[in-house]
């Protein structure tokens, strides 16, 4: 998968790498923001099966 994406980027190396630092970038701040305050709403703390 991640020859695949290599090969698809275009321009030389250092632009492939600075391509995916945004798009790890973009990922991580859309997880932080928007799906982990989501998921937190769901599940809660309080809600423990262990007696």
């Amino acid at each position: 998968m991640y020859a695949a994406l290599w090969r698809v980027l275009p321009g030389p190396w250092w632009i492939r790498v600075l391509i995916l630092l945004v798009l790890a970038a973009a990922v991580l701040y859309g997880l932080f923001f928007f799906v982990f305050p989501w998921v937190s709403t769901i599940l809660t703390p309080e809600d423990v099966t262990v007696g």
